[in-house]
C-alpha cells in the first residue's frame, strides 16, 4: 500500500473517531454553559490530559523544535525548563483559589470570572475584546496543521487549510466543551505515545559519539545555554527571567486556566495539577529532537532562500521513520495542533457570546427578553463568532502568511497575558477585598499599552523598509538615540516585552497594595 494511501486510511479512521466523541459532546451540551465549562463533573484524570494537550500543540511538537535547531540550546532553556518552571509555578499557586472564586460566581470563562470578581462589567467587556488576540494563535495552529497535512495526504496549501478550519471548526461548533475534553483525552494519548517514539530516536542521536563535537564545530554557541549569536535568546534576561515570567503567564490564556472549573470537587484540583505537569513535562522533552535533527539536517538548506524554520521538524521525522510510522506520526502531530485549536475555540466562542454580545444586548434590545432567550441568542452569536474567526484565520494564512508562525503566535498570546495576569494574581491572592477594582483596571490597561508600545517599537525597529512616516521617524528617532534601551525594550523574542510590561504591573500593584496598606493602618 501506499504511503498517500496509508496516510489517507489513517487520517480517515481518526476523524470518524473524533466525530463520534464530537457527537457524544453534542448530545450532553444543552446551554451555554455546559458548552463552555461543561457540568462541572469531569475528573482530574480527563482535565488533566485535556490541559496538557490543549498547552501543547504543533507548536511544541512542530514550531518550537526549529526554533532549538536555530538556536541550539538556549531555545530549549527558554522554551522548555525556563517557561516549563513558570508554568509549574501558576498552576499550583493560582488553581485552588482560581477555581473557588469561579465556582462561587458560577464563571463561564476568564473575562467573566475577572468581571465577577471585581464587580464590573466594563472589565468583562474589554477582556473580551483583548481575548480576540487568541486569532494570532489560531494562525500558529492552524498553520502547523496545514503544513503536516500539505506533507502527509498530498494536499494543495488550500485544500489542507480547508480541511483544517473546516473540520475543528465543525465539531467545536455542535460540542462545546465536552467534545473538546473528549477528543482531547484521544489526541493527548496519541500526543504521548508519538512523544516516546520520537525521544527515543533523538535520544539515539544525541548520545551518539562525536554529537557533541560536531555541533560544536558546526556552530558552538548551539551548546549554550546563552546563545550571544541569537537574536532571541542572547542574554539571561531573554533566556532564564522572561521564559519564567511568561510561562507563569500563559497560563492566564482564556482556554487554559478555566480547565479548573471543569472538575467535580475541590479536592481534585491538586491531582489535576500533578497529571498536567507530568504531561506537560513530557510533551516539552520533544525539543530536544531539534538539537537531535542536526544530526540528519543541514543548516544551510535552511532561510529566506531555502526550507522555512517551520519545516524542519517535519523534515527530520521524515528521514527517522519508515513510511507507516511516519503516517501514524503525523497524524498524532496533527492531533496536537488540533487538540490547542479546538480548546481556543471553544474559549473565544464562549467569550464573544457571553463577555462581549449579552453584556451589551441584555442592556438595549434583549433588555425585556426572559434568561433563556438571552442565552440562545448568545450561543447563536457565539457560533456566528466560531465562523468569523475561522474566515479570518482562512484570509490570514491563504494570502501572506507570516514568516515565522511561532513568533506571530506568541506575539498575540503575550498580549494577552500581559493585560490578564495582573488582575487575575492580584483578585486570587486577595479574594475577599473589594476594595481593588480601580488596582485590576490599572493593571490591565497599563500591561497591555506598554506590552503593545513596545511591539511597535520592536516592528519599526526590525522593519528598516517601512515607509518613513512622521509616526515610524519618531520610533527610529528613539532606538537611534537610545540604542542600548531600544534594544532591551524592542528585543526581537516578543517574550522580552511581555515579561517588561508584567514586571511593570507587578510594581503598580506592589505600590498600591503598600500604599492602600498603610492608610488603613493610619486609620
Amino acid at each position: 500500500m501506499e504511503q498517500q494511501t496509508i496516510a489517507w486510511v489513517a487520517f480517515s479512521v481518526y476523524l470518524v473517531v473524533t466525530a463520534g466523541l464530537a457527537i457524544i459532546g453534542y448530545l450532553k451540551t444543552d446551554s451555554l454553559e455546559s458548552f463552555a465549562v461543561g457540568k462541572r463533573d469531569m475528573g482530574p484524570w480527563l482535565v488533566g490530559i485535556t490541559m496538557g494537550a490543549a498547552m501543547c500543540s504543533t507548536a511544541t511538537f512542530v514550531i518550537n523544535p526549529g526554533f532549538v535547531f536555530t538556536h541550539g540550546l538556549s531555545a530549549f532553556v527558554h522554551l522548555g525548563l525556563a517557561v516549563g518552571i513558570g508554568i509549574a509555578l501558576a498552576l499550583w499557586l493560582m488553581s485552588p483559589r482560581f477555581r473557588k472564586v469561579g465556582v462561587e460566581g458560577a464563571a463561564l470563562t476568564l473575562p467573566h470570572w475577572i468581571g465577577q470578581r471585581y464587580g464590573s462589567v466594563a472589565l468583562r467587556v474589554v477582556f473580551g475584546l483583548i481575548s480576540l488576540l487568541s486569532i494570532a494563535f489560531l494562525v500558529l495552529i492552524a498553520g502547523s496543521v496545514q503544513i503536516l497535512l500539505m506533507d502527509t495526504l498530498k494536499l494543495s496549501d488550500s485544500a489542507a487549510l480547508l480541511l483544517t478550519i473546516g473540520f475543528v471548526f465543525s465539531y467545536i461548533l455542535i460540542g462545546g466543551t465536552y467534545a473538546h475534553t473528549y477528543t482531547n483525552s484521544l489526541q493527548g494519548v496519541m500526543m504521548l505515545l508519538v512523544t516516546v517514539a520520537i525521544m527515543v530516536k533523538a535520544i539515539g542521536a544525541l548520545g551518539a559519539d562525536g554529537f557533541t563535537a560536531m555541533l560544536d564545530q558546526r556552530d558552538p554557541h548551539l551548546l549554550m545555554a546563552v546563545n550571544p549569536a541569537s537574536p532571541l535568546y542572547g542574554d539571561w534576561f531573554s533566556v532564564y527571567v522572561s521564559g519564567v515570567v511568561i510561562g507563569f503567564a500563559i497560563v492566564c490564556q482564556p482556554h487554559l486556566l478555566m480547565k479548573a472549573l471543569y472538575l467535580k470537587r475541590d479536592e481534585d484540583v491538586g491531582r489535576y495539577v500533578k497529571i498536567t505537569l507530568v504531561v506537560t513535562a513530557a510533551f516539552f522533552s520533544l525539543l530536544l529532537a531539534g538539537l537531535a535533527a542536526h544530526a540528519d539536517l543541514d543548516p544551510m538548506t535552511f532561510g529566506p532562500e531555502g526550507v522555512r524554520q517551520d519545516q524542519i521538524m517535519s523534515l527530520w521525522l521524515k528521514g527517522q521513520f519508515g513510511d507507516v510510522s511516519y503516517v501514524l506520526i503525523s497524524v498524532a502531530l496533527v492531533a496536537a495542533g488540533m487538540s490547542t485549536l479546538d480548546g481556543i475555540l471553544v474559549a473565544m466562542s464562549t467569550v464573544m457570546s457571553n463577555d462581549v454580545f449579552l453584556p451589551v444586548a441584555e442592556r438595549t434590545f434583549l433588555r425585556t427578553h426572559a434568561p433563556e432567550a438571552r442565552a440562545r441568542w448568545a450561543f447563536r452569536f457565539g457560533q456566528g463568532a466560531l465562523i468569523a474567526m475561522g474566515l479570518v484565520t482562512w484570509l490570514i494564512l491563504s494570502g501572506n502568511p507570516p514568516r515565522l508562525l511561532g513568533i506571530f503566535g506568541q506575539t498575540g498570546v503575550y498580549g494577552i497575558v500581559a493585560a490578564a495576569v495582573g488582575p487575575i494574581l492580584v483578585g486570587v491572592a486577595f479574594p475577599k477585598r473589594s476594595d481593588l477594582r480601580p488596582l485590576a483596571l490599572v493593571m490591565a490597561l497599563t500591561g497591555f499599552l506598554v506590552y503593545a508600545a513596545l511591539n511597535t517599537l520592536r516592528y519599526v525597529v526590525g522593519r528598516p523598509d517601512l515607509a518613513d512616516t512622521g509616526f515610524v521617524q519618531s520610533w527610529r528617532s528613539f532606538a537611534e538615540g537610545s540604542p542600548d534601551l531600544a534594544g532591551l525594550l524592542a528585543h526581537a523574542n516578543p517574550a522580552v516585552p511581555a515579561t517588561w510590561s508584567i514586571l511593570l504591573v507587578a510594581s503598580i500593584a506592589g505600590v498600591w497594595l503598600l500604599a492602600r496598606g498603610r492608610a488603613t493602618s493610619a486609620r
